[in-house]
Parts: structure tokens; sequence; C-alpha cells
């Protein structure tokens, strides 16, 4: 269908095809909100066409700011003086700079002469800062220009590319005939080459630390960053997605945007992504890269003996050139993330460094979750927040997403093979490694030794076999764990930055791969109060996997990669979290965990720095949650906080919400943990991931087959867990969900250490509002709706979709759990007391909907 373009309160907003009213509505005040650089809290049903109103609201706006940058340039270079204001009031500011200029504090009592002489030489300092950015603007969007009309030139550069690559296989093979040594030489240097694994020396805990972070080194790479939207969902689907509709968009000709993911999604380098785990790709790529940065360094003092290192120093897709080349194409032409690999393939580039390089020019930065909320993960992907906005999509979960981002736990098991681990490196290295490393690795150790005992284990014994006299969980605050477990006087932000900057757990990774969990009795002659146990720690290799979906997991990390988390954890303020001890009976299940209270302290960075910031989802209610645990606590205005919700699109009566209140036998329906009972299953869900597929297959087989089966199946039923695989993410429109039945309802484990925690937390740091719940009662109450909300709106898909939802138990009768609903279900809920009138009015309402459809 054509473009069109729709105006709404005086501002034009293009749009695919006529847009629902609701979309007008959400376009509109979503403009206002980021004009106004407010934080916006937005809801609107799945089938509403969320997507595509983010997509033409905020580019939209994107549109008329850089129009009204122009505009304000162009007057001033054309006078040479004018008003100074911050981008946030009516008229917007030019750049970041103006702050600066514009807030300048004169002295009281200056002479009006000097006060003048100041603001015009401000004014003079601005206009030439405006014509600085003019120019690299034009510059920018000249070489813009000429990339989107480049394409007959691809062919010539991939021919290129590969007389390149024939020259470099030339030259390899020349260099290979000429070197000198037999194959066995060559062989034993490679057996006999640790030299990798070594630490390096440390220099000091005060060395910069951009000198520390290799792969940020691209300062020379380094430019202004425009205006943009950075959009942020949570899984890589979702994200591929929402590329797809801005294509489908009217500025998805025009639009300059790109796609970030991890490395883990991104890597080209087959070497590096056999690895599997996360942490193990990132640090042997950053490695990669700190290998070619030394290399680079200190090339003619090379010696033929180190030539095996230098193969592995540089990956072959880490190449500038082309990395140029493939940022360049991810700004000429809307790509997600699969043509953004395909392309670095064949362009032989990396797509993770190559796409990092497209953000300062891009007007939209679509990318996961983790690395916009992740502080280092944002620093290192070269992310700005100051004065963009930022929209997070499928927000629903928000809370729950940051606060299990920073909560780690470790087990009894890892802490011990950590320990062995370590202490073996350590004891065959120890001649080689420098007065400092051995001052750190000491001090892990004595970590690793004190968290086993706050356990109440002896690292000096098998954990497996290991009875600890103590079993139940307790919780401390992070200093009472830090004195009891008498490490309060060990600066952990050192540590910490020391695991960081010498990528100690890579290196125990290499060793523990090469040499396995345990040395041969002559190479570790200290350690013979190990060899019963150390080999218990290994998992072993014969033994199948519990489970299909387990045989193709990745490899794992090595321990300490996992406790460095934990480590890290222990520098977060005291009030802002706690230490979960968990005994379990033996050493190996015990484990500790570190809870983070405050997810706040994470996202204040986010609202401080940003423009404006937008909170998206199809089902948001209750928001007080946002409002007060995140916004709040990170010290946002209530003025600043704006809602909006917005009905569905399907006809009212599409939809039957009831409430049953009483059973057949007219018992009270309240399904509370001492009454509940479990139902005979048909279709039931599964317990492992990878058999989700196949039950979804055969219930839709089966509701497809009931026209033909001449009355002998007359539907399906699909039970599933509340939170469980299918709560939400999967689509139950049309024929695949008429009606949805929720029994009982879904309150958290009040019992839960961790809730009980939260709870107390929240007393104590929220005010209890009049005639309000405690807000540790509230989160309860709210956790329980927000799983409620996610479940039942898994019906309704698209504008002709009809359901009816069926909540059995009385306690959803309730005004305050009703006022806790949707607002588009709300207004339809009918509260049934008997059993009777309403089975006979979900009877009416699917008979009526089968005779019209």
């Amino acid at each position: 269908m054509a473009n069109e373009t729709q105006k709404v309160g005086g501002i034009h907003f293009p749009f695919p095809f006529t847009p629902y009213s609701i979309q007008k509505d959400f376009m509109a005040e979503l403009y206002r909100v980021l004009e106004a650089g407010k934080i916006g809290i937005f809801e609107s049903p799945t089938g509403t066409g969320k997507s595509l109103s983010l997509i033409c609201g905020a580019l939209s706006w994107l549109r008329d700011f850089e129009q009204k940058k122009r505009e304000e340039e162009a007057r001033l270079l054309e006078t040479g003086t004018g008003p100074l204001r911050h981008e946030k009031d009516e008229s917007p500011c030019l750049s970041s700079s103006c702050e600066v200029a514009s807030g300048t504090p004169r002295p009281a009592g200056e002479p009006a002469w000097v006060t003048e002489f100041m603001q015009k030489k401000e004014e003079r300092d601005l206009v030439e800062r405006l014509k600085a950015e003019q120019a690299r603007r034009r510059q920018r969007e000249e070489h813009l220009q000429q990339l989107q009309h480049r394409a007959q030139l691809k062919y010539a550069a991939k021919r290129l590319r590969q007389e390149q690559e024939e020259t470099e296989n030339l030259l390899r093979l020349s260099r290979e005939m000429l070197e000198t040594g037999s194959g066995a030489e060559r062989l034993e240097q490679l057996e006999s080459g640790e030299e990798e694994l070594v630490l390096a020396e440390y220099e000091s805990d005060e060395e910069k630390k951009a000198g520390s972070r290799v792969d940020e080194d691209e300062d020379d790479l380094e430019e202004e960053h425009v205006t943009k939207v950075y959009y942020c969902s949570r899984t890589h689907s979702q994200l591929a997605q929402f590329v797809h509709e801005v294509k489908k968009s009217p500025f998805g000709k025009d639009v300059r945007l790109v796609s970030l993911g991890s490395r883990q999604n991104l890597c080209v380098n087959e070497d590096v992504k056999s690895l599997g785990s996360a942490q193990l790709i990132n640090d042997r790529c950053v490695d990669m890269q700190r290998s070619r940065h030394e290399k680079k360094k200190g090339a003619e003092e090379e010696k033929p003996k180190r030539r095996r290192q230098e193969k592995q120093a540089a990956c072959p897709f880490y190449n500038h050139e082309q990395m140029d080349f493939l940022r360049d194409e991810a700004l000429a032409e809307v790509k997600d993330i699969e043509q953004l690999l395909a392309l670095g393939k064949e362009a032989r580039a990396c797509p993770y460094y190559g796409s990092r390089l497209a953000i300062p020019a891009a007007q939209l930065v679509v990318l996961p979750y983790q690395m916009l909320l992740h502080a280092a993960t944002r620093q290192a992907a070269g992310i700005q927040l100051q004065d963009q906005v930022v929209i997070i999509d499928e927000a629903h979960n928000l809370i729950d997403t940051i606060t299990g981002m920073h909560s780690v736990e470790v087990s009894g098991s890892q802490l011990c093979q950590a320990h062995s681990q370590l202490l073996q490196y350590m004891e065959r290295y120890r001649k080689r490694l420098k007065a400092k490393n051995l001052m750190y690795l000491k001090q892990i150790l004595y970590l690793l030794e004190k968290f086993v005992a706050m356990l109440g284990g002896n690292i000096k014994q098998n954990p497996n076999t290991q009875s600890l006299s103590q079993t139940g969980t307790e919780l401390k605050t992070i200093n009472d764990f830090l004195f009891q477990s008498q490490i309060d006087n060990i600066n952990l932000f050192k540590v910490q930055r020391y695991c960081e900057k010498s990528m100690v757990s890579r290196k125990l990774f290499g060793f523990t791969e090469r040499h396995g969990a345990v040395l041969s009795s002559r190479e570790q002659p200290r350690l013979a109060g190990f060899q019963q146990f150390l080999q218990s720690l290994q998992p072993k290799a014969t033994e199948a996997p519990a489970d299909e979906s387990q045989a193709s997991a990745p490899r794992p990390a090595s321990p300490l990669m996992h406790i460095e988390g934990f480590l890290a954890a222990l520098t977060t303020a005291n009030q802002d979290g706690r230490v979960i001890l968990s005994r379990q009976g033996s050493l190996s299940q015990s484990s500790l965990k570190f809870l983070l209270l405050n997810p706040a302290v994470h996202f204040a960075q986010v609202v401080k720095e940003c423009r404006a910031v937008v909170i998206a989802g199809g089902t948001m209610q209750p928001v007080s949650d946002f409002r007060q645990q995140l916004l709040a606590c990170a010290g946002v205005e209530p003025e600043r906080v704006v809602e909006f919700s917005c009905g569905h699109v399907i006809p009212p009566d599409n939809i039957l919400p009831l409430v049953i209140c009483s059973g057949i036998s007219n018992q009270p329906l309240e399904f509370t943990f001492q009454k509940r009972e479990l139902p005979q299953m048909i279709f039931q869900e599964p317990k492992s991931t990878h058999q989700v597929e196949q039950v979804l297959l055969a219930y839709s087989r089966c509701i497809q087959g009931c026209g033909q089966e001449r009355g002998r199946v007359t539907g399906a039923l699909l039970l599933s867990v509340v939170g469980g695989k299918m709560s939400e993410g999967i689509n139950f429109s049309d024929n695949l969900g008429r009606c949805v039945v929720m029994v009982g309802m879904p309150f958290p484990n009040i019992r839960s250490p961790e809730l009980q925690e939260k709870m107390a937390y929240l007393d104590q740091t929220l005010p209890r509002a009049p005639g309000q719940a405690p807000p540790g009662k509230a989160l309860v109450e709210n956790l329980c709706m927000k799983a409620v909300n996610q479940s039942i709106g898994r019906a309704i898909r698209h504008q002709r979709d009809f359901a009816s939802i069926v909540l059995l138990d009385q306690r959803y009768a309730r005004p305050p759990v009703l006022a806790k609903l949707p607002a588009w279900i709300r207004a339809r809920v009918e509260v049934k007391a008997a059993f009777g009138p309403a089975i006979a009015a979900v009877q009416k309402f699917h008979r009526e909907k089968a005779a019209s459809s």
C-alpha cells in the first residue's frame, strides 16, 4: 500500500497506510515526550501496530529536530550572533558544547562592558564551532550520498578483495618456504609454546583505563555522534522484526540504521566462534586485539620462534579498510543482524567492530537490552547516551532484567575448582611471574578460600563428599559478609581491575585446556593434598547429557570467569544489595549469591544522560513499579514522567473477560497454595525447551483437524505454567487461542528469602501512600498481576481476532485487583458469582462469533 502522510496536531507523520486512531494518538504523544525531554511509559496492546507507531513517531521527531537545527545554524551563521538555549527548551541547542557557553556564570558586580565583551566572545566562539560542525556534517552527508549511489562498484570491490587475498596467500606460502627447520622442530615449538599462557607484567593499578581496554583503542576513528534514537528489545528475533518494520516504513530508504549485537552473535571467525561460551569468545577476541597492538609495538624485535604466537595474534577479519567498507554499507542501506553477518563474511570484515564504527553517524541504533543497560558493555561498544533518545521496547520485565543482569551466583564446586586450577597455575609458572602478579594471585586464592569457609567448607577437601554441619539459607549485608569472611582488608576494586587487565581467567582457561584438571605428580610436588579430589571437579567426558538440549551446549568457561562477576558485585554500595548464603548439605551444591535490591542505581545514568527515555510494551500495567522502583529511586522527578495507554483495535464485543467466583458445586473458587489441585492434562508444557516446538505442532495439528474428524475431535486443551516457556513470546492467534483460562492467581513464593529481602528493602526506602498497601506487599501483588496480564494477552493478536478470557478465582473480583488489569480488558470484565451463568455466557459468545466468521 502506498505511503500516506498523517497530520496530527500540526505534525506530519509519514505512515505506510492509514493508521488507526490510537496509532495517531500514540505518535503524537511520543513526539511531545521526545520534544519536551520527558520519560514516557507507553502501553499499546499486541496487534495495535506498536512498532510502526514507535518508528514513525520517533523518526518524525528526529526529522523535525534536524531541520530546526539546520535552520538555527543557518540563522546564527548569517547574523553572527543569537540567543543560546539548551536543546530541551523550545528552540533546540545546536551542540552539546552550547551548554558551556550558555551556562557560563558571570561574577557578581562585574562591569557591564566586561560582561558584554565576554558574551560577544562566547557568541563568536559558538559561531566558529557551528562552522566546523557544519563542515563535518556536509562532508559526512556527501560521503553517505556517494555510498547510496555506488551499488555498481560493489562487484569491482569484491574482485579487488579476491586479488588481495590471492596475493596474501602467495606471500604466506613464500614465507613458509623460506622458513628453516624441520617439521619435527616446528611441532616441538607448538607443544612447548606456553608463553602465551603466562601473565604479562602488571605495570600499575593507576594505569589509564584507555590503555587497559584494547578493544576501545579506536581513537583515530572517533567522530562526533549525531542526535539519534537507540531502540532496544529483549531478543535478537524481536530486533530483527523491528528492523523489518523499519524497512517497510516510509523512512526505510533514507534512515541510517545500524544493528548491534554481541561478539557471540556477530563473530565470523570460526576458530573464535567455536569456543561457544560468550565469555570465552569475548576474552579470545580481546586477547587477539591486544596481541595485535603489542605486535605493532615490537615488530622489529620479534624472533622466528615466536611465529606461532604471531599466527594467533591477528584476526583476519579485523582489517580497518574492510571494516570501514562494512560500516559504509551498513549506513547506506538498512540491514539486520543476519545481513550484517553475511556482509562480514563476504567482505572478510568483522561485523562486531564494523557495526560499532557506524554508531556515530547512525540515526537509529538497534541493540539488545544488555548492551544498553550494562554500563561496562555500553562503554565498550562506544555508545554515548548524552542528549540522545532511548526507546526500551518489550519493557514489562525491565526491572527483573536489570536485577538479573547484575545478580550472580557461584557454587561451592566452582569456588574449589577455581582455587585448585589457580594454585596449579601459580606453582607451574611461579618462576616466570613478576612479584605483582604473584601478589594478586595470592589475594584471589585467599578470597576463594574465605568464600568456601563462609559456606562452612574446607578448600582442601573434596566438595562433592564434604558434608556441611549447618544447612539452610542466610542473608547478609555486603559489609557484614566482607567483615565476617575476613576480606574487608582487601581492595576488591583493585582485584577486579587486575582481573580485567591481566585477563587471568583467560590464561587459566588456556592452562587447564592444555594440561587438564590434574598435572602429573612430578610437575606438582606441592599439591599432594589436592590429588584426591581434583579429578572429581571436572565433568566426565564420557557421560551422556541428561537432556538432548544439553548435547549442543557451549563449552563452559573457566569457573574463575564466573567468580569475577561475583567479585565485581561485591563492590556495590552496602544498601543496594545482599549476599545470600545457601547451604545445601554438601559443599558442591551450596552457593553464594549476590542479590541486587536497587536496580535504579544502574538505570540512573541512562535517565540522567539521555534527552528522553521511552519505556514501551504491550502490557505495562501496573505501572507503579516503574514509577517507584525504577524512576523515583533513580532521581527522576514525578513531573518528568508521562504515561500513555491506548485501547485495542478489536471491536469491544470481540472479547469476553469473565471472573468466575464459584464452581459447579457452588464452592468458592480460591486457588491458594493449600487448596490447589491439578486437573488431568491433555497437552502440557514440556520441561525441555527443545520440546516446545513439538508440543505446539501437535496442538496446532489437532485444532486444524477439528473440522475434518466429523465431530470426533472438537478442540484441544494446552496447559501451561505462568512464567514458563509458553507464557509469553508465542502468538496464539485465531483458532489457536479462542479461550484463555487463568486458574488461580500466580503469586510468587512469599517464603523466598530473595523476595522477603526485596520487600523489606522497599518498605524501608519507599514512602507508603495514604490508604495504600505497604510497598513490599504491593510488589508481590504487582508481580502477580504482571504475570496474569502477560498470559491473558496471548489470545488477541490482530484487529479481527476474538477470544474469551476466564479468570477462575473469586479474588479477581476485588476492585484493587481489577484496577491492575489492562484498561481495554478491564472495561469489559463481567463478574459471575455462579458457574452456570458463566458457562452459558461463554457458549453464547462463541456461538455468535462462529456464526459471524
